[in-house]
């Protein structure tokens, strides 16, 4: 397999286990609708947690997918190691195979086996695998299909081998494949010291959703055990192709040349982090912006502007003084428009959006990377934090950015003044504001913003998603609960319904919550949050 693409070897995954009565499912969005609780898909199982749980049927039993995620913010955050390792991306894709209630571990296993043993052709002399270590049916399982020695079948005693949905819900032992690059790479065995090294890297992760956890204390079997697996594509690629390094796979050999074609500047020691970071953000930028997530400054919108400005700066750093994304864009949708279509259909939208935003980051860069550079010769260790605040309230300077540029020089902020002068500028900003017309009562956005933060907007790709109530007003007071007949107003954590704005009115429709109907008759902005004004005709 080793002159097999990218493209090919995600092919050959599915068509395997398409082969093996898998149907083959699309990715779904980044943005998930099934799941508030999350900022960007970042696992395969996620479209599928509700068949999981049961709250939903689906007409096959088995499937298979290539799932796009994202990692850039809230648990998941892998962005400030990008570039650096490796390994560590903002977008990636996740092969996986599932089975809702049909097989479980014995073919689970079985499966995985012969597809890296087989049809990739690895040499299972390099591989080991780890269990849970009260898993003792995966272990024997092991020995009987890959014919391992116990040596080989590591137990496992911490949360790395068994995995929860949450604190209650769906979980279940793990059993992950590593693959030896060899003992010219640094690194030990899984459940050593040196394991963080590159020389034993995990490829596949075999989850088996055996149990619930009703409580804290209490776990009780699924009527149903089920499997759900992961593995990177990206890192499977560049086993496939003979290396340990995901940059060094066809696919971002492809990118990495059009950046150099594009900026005139070689890839070198001294610079391949800034190459490797501008290939990787590219594509998260690419294709959040192809699901109509836009660059702001609150939600999702902030996450991709900071991984947009991220990525800008290191073309910054290649000596680009104009703006070079929207131009290797191009190279991207070669690669992976035959896969996701939808870089086609949004490439206007996609190198506009681009190409305004580094036009505009680049002049705020310059402006600001002057000032930060004069600060610099000033300060032994720390940024004072009234500088970093000034960046950021008077030339609109991110303090992550200028925490970013200080990392390479391995200086700091003083992040505690800085949070002391945002905070005074809130409160100004609140002693300030009127609200619309006389209504000064509406300063009670501003607390329910600070605690509850903004409402994304999913109305650009969907007319309906599940959404978390974070807050219940009525007559400019919360509450905990309205009951039927009561009007009053809902806050979620994200909505399909469009703010009233720019001339047009807000929408309508209905929220259902079990046996509740709530009728929307019209949706706000307020203080930059979507708010949704309710009459409630069914029973709380």
């Amino acid at each position: 397999m080793a002159d097999k693409s990218l493209n090919e070897i995600r092919t050959k995954f599915l068509k395997y286990f398409e082969k093996n009565d898998h149907k083959i499912v699309e990715s779904s969005n980044l943005v998930p609708n099934n799941d508030p609780t999350l900022m960007f898909a970042n696992s395969g199982m996620v479209q599928f947690k509700n068949v999981f749980t049961g709250l939903e049927k689906r007409d096959y039993q088995r499937a298979t997918t290539s799932q796009k995620c994202v990692r850039a913010g809230g648990k998941h955050n892998d962005l400030e190691n990008v570039g650096y390792t490796p390994r560590h991306h903002t977008f990636f894709e996740m092969l996986g195979n599932f089975s809702f209630g049909d097989y479980f571990k014995e073919r689970g296993i079985e499966l995985a086996w012969n597809l890296i043993t087989k049809d990739f052709g690895l040499d299972k002399n390099r591989l080991y695998v780890t269990v849970f270590h009260e898993d003792d049916e995966a272990f024997n399982f092991w020995r009987k299909i890959a014919g391992f020695n116990d040596d080989r079948i590591i137990r496992i005693a911490t949360s790395d081998n068994f995995w929860s949905m949450g604190e209650t819900g769906p979980c279940g032992p793990c059993s992950e494949i590593f693959y030896d690059h060899g003992d010219h790479l640094k690194g030990g065995l899984p459940g050593t010291k040196e394991q963080d090294g590159d020389r034993f890297i995990e490829i596949w992760n075999l989850v088996f959703m055996q149990y619930e956890q009703v409580s804290k204390d209490k776990r009780i079997d699924l009527p149903k055990p089920s499997v759900d697996t992961g593995m990177g594509l990206e890192r499977i690629a560049a086993l496939l192709q003979g290396t340990h390094d995901n940059y060094q796979t066809d696919h971002f050999k492809k990118l990495i040349s059009s950046i150099s074609e594009v900026t005139k500047v070689k890839q070198e020691d001294k610079n391949i982090s800034s190459f490797r970071v501008i290939a990787d953000h590219l594509r998260a930028s690419s294709f959040l912006l192809a699901e109509g997530v836009l660059p702001s400054n609150e939600g999702r919108g902030y996450v991709l502007r900071r991984i947009m400005r991220r990525g800008m700066r290191h073309s910054h750093l290649l000596g680009s003084k104009e703006p070079i994304f929207y131009k290797i864009f191009d190279s991207l949708k070669s690669e992976m428009s035959g896969n996701y279509p939808e870089l086609e259909r949004s490439q206007s939208l996609i190198k506009e959006t681009l190409r305004m935003e580094e036009e505009k980051f680049l002049v705020l860069l310059d402006r600001g990377i002057k000032i930060l550079n004069d600060e610099i010769s000033k300060i032994d260790k720390v940024l004072p934090g009234d500088v970093a605040f000034k960046l950021y309230d008077t030339y609109g300077f991110p303090l992550d950015l200028t925490e970013d540029i200080l990392k390479n020089k391995s200086l700091k902020v003083d992040n505690k003044k800085f949070d002391e002068l945002m905070k005074k500028s809130k409160e100004l900003a609140k002693k300030n504001w009127k609200g619309s017309g006389d209504s000064s009562e509406e300063a009670i956005w501003f607390s329910i913003k600070d605690k509850t933060g903004p409402t994304e907007f999913l109305g650009y790709e969907s007319n309906q998603s599940e959404s978390i109530v974070l807050n219940l007003i009525k007559d400019n007071k919360e509450i905990k609960s309205l009951s039927n007949g009561e009007k009053g107003m809902i806050i979620t954590n994200q909505t399909p319904f469009y703010g009233e704005s720019g001339g047009q009115l807000g929408d309508k429709g209905k929220i259902v919550s079990g046996n509740s109907v709530f009728e929307v008759e019209d949706t706000q902005k307020k203080t930059w949050r979507l708010i949704c004004s309710l009459w409630i005709f069914e029973n709380w």
